[in-house]
């Protein structure tokens, strides 16, 4: 059985290691240019641990989670750029006061939708209601007719691109292409140096480690055993008299407020936010994270990120035409090899080796308990 307790050893020493490998060893041994991009690769590891939630937990496999990335990007980006286009920044416009991309539009006034983003609070709360209400009207609409699996995959696959289409068709209200760029401060702090990337870099690990124990809670709770019993076999939670659409919802819902922090986080750290992010491809490239770290495993989810974005970056600046066929390698060998990622290959092969370890220094004594505490599933069975 499941350990009643909240956080369980594993939990402990896993967050432990996190820590201390973000607090201490990468900002100890990176520069600030360096450090800045492993924040950015952190923000995806919110969208990534929402993806363990809905995915691996839940069997909802949703292939635009970068729809809703970009609304917490958007959402913060708003605030950011009308800060930064006060009368003074924006004198040499035509209209003085608004967005420049507005001002090339020749709109002449705010529009009445970017007017509550003038405050911090609402901005907040925004980038945690915008996206939770828009997943529960796609959810509502698609599991309360229990439409799931791959049907569900390629509607949120539509989503993603009709986002995009109208976020780049609506120029003058969203920037484009170009998406909304020149963000300079945040109630006046600039984020722009050196100092303030550092800064942001920890309040980002603080909001990830505040992420992760809300998912561990969500795991250990029962709405985390429903979830994987729903995955495993979904109509006999139906028939026991559990609402599987109302705990579908919940937990695509959770996803979604779990990627649009990552993506407020991402604004303030990268500096702009564009329709790039929000599409098929950075929406696919997500599942791709959470896979090859474990979809059942919300540390490995977070290793897996990581991972795939240092070989991203180190690719890309060595091999830049290569990096498209290394990730499809990546994601191939995900499926054929090691199909639940690196917390699968820790739980099968290095894990064993500690527990022989320990059972030698301490004959007939079983080191596990009579169960495996193996970080792939976090909880949950392994299919």
């Amino acid at each position: 059985m499941e350990s009643p307790r909240f956080l369980s050893r594993t939990d402990l020493l896993g967050l432990a290691v996190l820590a201390l490998l973000l607090v201490v060893i990468l900002p100890l041994s990176l520069d600030v240019f360096r450090l800045n991009l492993v924040a950015k690769y952190l923000t995806y590891a919110f969208v990534a641990i929402g993806l363990v939630l809905c995915w691996g937990f839940g069997g909802i496999l949703s292939l635009g989670q970068g729809v809703f990335f970009g609304l917490g990007g958007y959402c913060m980006a708003m605030y950011l750029k009308l800060e930064a286009s006060s009368v003074e920044n924006t004198k040499i416009q035509s209209t003085p006061g608004i967005p420049d991309f507005m001002d090339w539009n020749q709109i002449t006034q705010i529009p009445w939708f970017w007017q509550p983003f003038h405050s911090l609070t609402i901005t907040v709360i925004a980038i945690l209601v915008v996206p939770a209400v828009f997943a529960f009207l796609i959810g509502a609409a698609m599991f309360k007719r229990r439409v799931g699996g791959v049907y569900f995959a390629i509607i949120t696959q539509a989503i993603a691109a009709i986002m995009t289409i109208l976020i780049i068709g609506q120029q003058g209200y969203t920037g484009g292409i170009n998406g909304i760029t020149d963000l300079r401060t945040l109630k006046g702090w600039d984020i722009r140096p050196d100092h303030a990337k550092v800064v942001l870099y920890f309040v980002e690990v603080a909001f990830l480690f505040g992420a992760i124990l809300l998912a561990l809670f969500v795991r250990h709770s029962k709405l985390g055993r429903i979830l994987v019993a729903m995955r495993e076999k979904e109509d006999r939670v139906r028939f026991s008299g559990y609402s599987v659409a109302n705990f579908k919802i919940f937990a695509f819902c959770l996803a979604a407020m779990f990627a649009a922090v990552g993506g407020a986080m991402f604004t303030l750290n990268v500096g702009f936010m564009s329709p790039s992010f929000v599409g098929i491809v950075p929406s696919i490239e997500m599942v791709i994270y959470t896979a090859v770290g474990g979809r059942l495993s919300i540390f490995g989810a977070i290793y897996g990120t990581l991972l795939v974005n240092f070989a991203k970056t180190s690719l890309s600046e060595s091999f830049p035409q290569l990096w498209l066929f290394g990730l499809g390698a990546l994601f191939i060998a995900v499926v054929l090899i090691f199909p639940n990622g690196l917390a699968g290959i820790w739980r099968d092969y290095v894990q064993p080796l500690f527990d022989k370890l320990i059972s030698k220094r301490k004959p007939g004594s079983d080191p596990t308990g009579g169960k495996s505490f193996g970080p792939v599933a976090d909880g949950a069975p392994a299919e």
